[in-house]
């Protein structure tokens, strides 16, 4: 791996400054890295390889670029995208300068210096830009902010703009973008004209730029324009205030509602401010938010946003499998938002969450070549499962809205960022091994001098080897490792070859503890069988259904695997059945298949066709679609 860059300083994308007594703090990108012998470090590997370079040149052939020459007569082409199709440019410059930052590559610094060039020549002098504005509506400009996506862009230009002053010590876009802001701040600022984005997204970015310039007047726009939510200034058309989430003000909106995406960035920013400022009613109202969207509004995979229309949320329990919309900027938005309430509450179902997406809904919106993308993600898939906007049979190369694969990019390139961090204590500081995975930690000065190594095939299975070298531990040090909500059982083995089970302790505070001069040498088994999980009762969609899971690994039945004149819908899960795993990473069942002829309806009592038992194997959902289109399941009807 290349060295990083020297001009590096401190790069991760959430850097708190307020600091609390007790609770978990960041580490650097500099300091972790997901070995590519692990998925995880496999995944950043493709990302850098194939999903980088892939949105690099479809920003070209969609018209992205275009959009800024056609400002300065560079291009002739007419614009082409949505009014925020500039979002996806400053996303995958982000996704650039994360890269950068793990990996110190210079592939793209041409293409940065040309693309901040652009930026620079068609921003206007007051620091405005917003190609479908400037090229095609200029009398809106800030006239329609519930709509024109204005501050949302700017906010991805912010986080853009500090990923590369981070990760490479250049600051030209970010002073670019600075510009922008000093505009807003001008205009909407506390003590001026009314005005709130309609797509939340700047709130986090600003947060982030006060942590970043150490400026006071950043964070207090931040802080305005939460403020001013749920004050009737948004119009709300023909889609509501729930829609914006401007039907209360964020104090009082305990109830997750609207647009998923929407939401979802407005809790990571409401949870940046809490960090920063510690007020106590917006660290109480994200609490109950979280609860309820984590436990009533939430996929088995991760997902979130149960309908189409408005690409919201629904009611309570409302999650429908084939109907899912659970579009995977959602699932991105809600892993930003939990690792800032993972920061702020240490509530260890935070780590389970950011798992879940991770290794399921996450994974799943991509293809095994790092290029095809889904952006909406159902839990089944029909058999006559036709194309809908957004949500394709298969996964495509491009959106029209393409928000999904530059969002995947950034993503994965600053993935290491959420996979440990540190604690301070009375008694000593620790590490904290949040996600499992093939990794290699540098130790933070506050814990000692040394390097920890995770050895594991993880999620294949749950054997982590942790080797520590050379170490100079800080005194009172030590080590933790969060184990996941899913485990029952499992066992750790010392260096010197003493075996003892996870105790009933560890295993309820989800956290084994070592002290640091311990660890090297110390294996740590999780027992990780196939288990069925129901659904809660009152999701009607998946009442009476099970589905199967191993580790955090949600499985799924695909039609490809399935002999010949049996349907994937047709499938029954007896009532006594056992899984068995394949060196694949699948999972043999035994099922029954039930096929009950033409009828829509039949009397309760109606006779069917005898059960055949038949053996089927399950391939991991983020797996699934790799061999074609077809029918597929999560959720498998249970023999009652």
């Amino acid at each position: 791996m290349p060295a990083l860059p020297s001009r590096s300083t401190r790069p991760a994308p959430a850097l708190p400054r307020a600091q609390r007594q007790q609770g978990l703090r960041p580490l650097d990108l500099s300091e972790v890295v997901l070995n590519p012998r692990g998925s995880l470090g496999a995944w950043q590997e493709l990302n850098a390889s194939a999903t980088i370079p892939h949105c690099i040149a479809q920003l070209e052939s969609s018209g992205v670029i275009d959009n800024f020459r056609r400002l300065i007569g560079e291009s002739g082409a007419e614009h082409r995208g949505f009014v925020f199709a500039d979002s996806d440019l400053f996303k995958v410059i982000e996704a650039v300068a994360w890269e950068i930052g793990r990996s110190g590559t210079t592939a793209h610094d041409i293409w940065l210096d040309e693309m901040i060039a652009l930026i620079a020549r068609t921003q206007e002098p007051s620091g405005y830009l917003h190609t479908w504005i400037q090229g095609v509506h200029p009398e809106k400009k800030f006239a329609e902010l519930h709509w024109t996506h204005e501050l949302y862009v700017l906010g991805h230009w912010l986080q853009a703009g500090i990923a590369l002053a981070r990760t490479d010590g250049r600051t030209d876009l970010l002073d670019l973008a600075v510009r922008f802001v000093d505009l807003v701040e001008r205009r909407f600022g506390p003590g001026r004209e009314d005005g709130i984005p309609g797509h939340p997204e700047i709130e986090t970015a600003l947060v982030e730029l006060f942590r970043h310039t150490g400026e006071q007047r950043h964070l207090d726009l931040a802080q305005h324009l939460v403020d001013q939510r749920g004050r009737d200034i948004l119009p709300g058309g023909g889609f509501g205030s729930h829609y914006f989430q401007d039907h209360l003000p964020v104090r009082e909106a305990a109830d997750p509602t609207g647009h998923a995406v929407r939401q979802l960035y407005l809790n990571a920013g409401v949870s940046d401010l809490f960090l920063e400022t510690g007020e106590a009613a917006l660290g109480q109202v994200m609490d109950e938010q979280w609860d309820r969207v984590h436990t009533r509004k939430m996929y088995l995979s991760g997902a979130f946003g149960s309908r189409h229309r408005d690409e919201s949320f629904g009611n309570d329990h409302e999650l429908p499998s084939d109907r899912a919309y659970a579009e995977t900027c959602a699932t991105i938005a809600d892993l930003h938002w939990t690792w800032r309430m993972m920061l702020a509450g240490d509530d260890p179902r935070h780590g389970d969450v950011i798992e879940r997406e991770i290794h399921n809904a996450l994974a799943a919106s991509i293809d095994a070549t790092g290029t095809r993308f889904f952006y909406s993600n159902p839990l089944q898939r029909r058999p006559d499962r036709f194309d809908e906007e957004n949500a394709p049979a298969e996964r495509q190369e491009w959106y029209s809205c393409a928000c999904c694969p530059p969002n995947i990019a950034r993503t994965i390139a600053q993935l290491g960022a959420y996979v440990a961090a540190w604690r301070p204590g009375a008694a000593g500081a620790s590490l904290e091994l949040l996600q499992l995975t093939d990794m290699s930690v540098s130790l933070p000065a506050e814990v000692g001098v040394g390097t920890l190594h995770v050895e594991t095939d993880y999620p294949a299975s749950g054997v982590l080897r942790l080797r520590l070298s050379p170490l100079s531990a800080a005194e009172g040090a030590r080590l933790g490792v969060r184990i996941p909500g899913w485990v029952r059982s499992g066992s750790v083995t010392a260096a010197d070859g003493a075996e003892r089970p996870l105790s009933d302790g560890e295993l309820s505070s989800q956290r084994l503890e070592l002290a640091l001069e311990d660890v090297d040498g110390t294996v740590l088994i999780l027992d990780m069988p196939p288990r069925w999980t129901h659904s809660h009762p009152r999701v009607d969609a998946t009442r009476g259904c099970v589905a199967l899971e191993r580790g955090p690994i949600v499985h799924c039945v695909e039609q490809i695997d399935l002999p010949s004149g049996v349907e994937v819908d047709d499938l029954l899960v007896p009532a006594e059945t056992t899984a068995s795993a394949r060196d694949d990473g699948g999972l043999e069942i035994s099922l029954l298949h039930r096929c009950d002829g033409g009828e829509l309806y039949r009397s309760a009592d109606g006779a069917h066709r005898s059960d055949d038992r038949i053996t089927v194997s399950t391939t991991p959902f983020s797996r699934w679609g790799n061999r074609g289109p077809g029918a597929m399941r999560i959720w498998l009807p249970r023999e009652h």
